[in-house]
């Protein structure tokens, strides 16, 4: 079992004071905790945090839905601040830069899969929160004013991109980049389709867009068509019950970035599909999945998963993203209004990501619960 906050905080390397938004159960109800950070190591980059994404993941982990939650929890992964300190050895990072931590705070640094910068797919891979670090200490996340990350696994925010509206791209921006750059779904004039218009799907139309390809939304929420072709630049919107909508789309798209997390008919979203289209999981249904083995075969469809992405590929997608002025639409919310704003994720009440404004809320918060 992982260490308790108490242990935690008496850990020798553990000498950075920082307080943070806990879980302590399968409530998921959220409350100020103070915690420590290890000590600035050799290899590593402190941070202020001034923002954090709140990711449907969280929620996921804080209540236990996956049934491998460490409690006390600090959740959060999509984390934006200001370098305060770094380890002799950095040599990418000094005090002041603007930079971000996605899903993973560390890895073995030296399997095959870290060797060709896919650390995401790294067994020894560590978890930005509810995960064990390397000295044994639970790794708490971004719902918190402060973290001490290895040189490796920090990013740097371009000068165009901000903070707040480039925070939930940590996750949400190299989830859906990372595909559409291995599977061939970033080339001009191809045809892509986004399942799911939420914190996922949004990014991915705007990615779409970027890279010059015609971008269709497909999803079973009419309501969302004006945002899609006119907030997110889509070109076209089926509505995935109506079969009319969906006949008239059938063969048509040369892939899909499917971002939902329900379990919906599969057989009539691979039709979309043009002959060697490709079909890409991110979203990640409660069930399995039914897959009907002639949708695939009979025109050599392709069914397959991505998840996140390696630390090149993320700072590669963020230097994109401020190219092309690709950001998250969010809501900036503060630290006493998170567990509103996780009640409100629930019901999918949020356009499109919501994000802690940790620099100015979250000592108030935990302050009013000391007193």
């Amino acid at each position: 079992m992982a260490p308790t906050a108490a242990e935690q905080g008496g850990h020798p390397q553990h000498t950075k004071k920082a307080v943070g938004l806990a879980a302590r159960d399968a409530s998921g109800h959220l409350s100020p905790l103070a915690i420590t950070r290890r000590s600035t190591g050799d290899d590593d980059v402190a941070i202020k945090i001034l923002y954090c994404g709140i990711c449907h993941s969280d929620l996921h982990s804080i209540r236990n839905e996956w049934a491998n939650a460490t409690y006390p929890m600090i959740p959060g992964h999509e984390i934006a601040g200001e370098v305060t300190e770094v380890g002799k050895n950095v040599t990418k990072f000094k005090a002041g830069d603007r930079v971000g931590v996605g899903c993973m705070v560390n890895s073995c640094q030296s399997c095959e899969s870290c060797d060709v910068g896919f650390e995401n797919q790294c067994p020894g891979m560590i978890f930005t929160y509810n995960s064990t670090d390397r000295d044994g200490t639970c790794t708490y996340g971004g719902y918190s004013s402060a973290v001490v990350v290895h040189e490796r696994f920090v990013v740097r925010f371009p000068d165009a991109m901000p903070l707040d509206k480039g925070a939930p791209l940590l996750c949400a921006g190299i989830t859906v980049y990372s595909p559409m750059k291995y599977h061939g779904l970033n080339v001009p004039g191809l045809h892509l389709g986004v399942l799911g218009l939420g914190g996922l799907g949004h990014v991915a139309v705007k990615f779409g867009k970027a890279f010059g390809m015609k971008v269709t939304v497909i999803s079973s929420s009419p309501g969302k068509k004006e945002e899609a072709l006119g907030l997110l630049g889509a070109d076209a919107f089926v509505v995935s019950k109506d079969p009319e909508e969906m006949k008239a789309a059938m063969g048509t798209m040369d892939g899909i970035i499917n971002t939902v997390s329900a379990n919906v008919p599969m057989a009539p979203l691979f039709g979309l599909l043009k002959p060697n289209g490709k079909m890409i999981m991110v979203g990640l249904p409660d069930k399995p999945i039914e897959v009907p083995a002639f949708a695939l075969v009979a025109k050599n469809k392709t069914l397959a998963g991505s998840c996140i992405g390696g630390m090149a590929d993320t700072q590669e997608m963020l230097d994109i993203a401020a190219k092309h002025g690709v950001t998250a639409e969010i809501e900036v919310v503060g630290a006493d209004y998170v567990n509103t704003a996780l009640e409100r994720l629930v019901k999918a009440d949020v356009r499109y990501r919501f994000v802690i404004d940790i620099a100015n809320t979250l000592d108030k918060v935990a302050g009013a619960a000391a007193e």
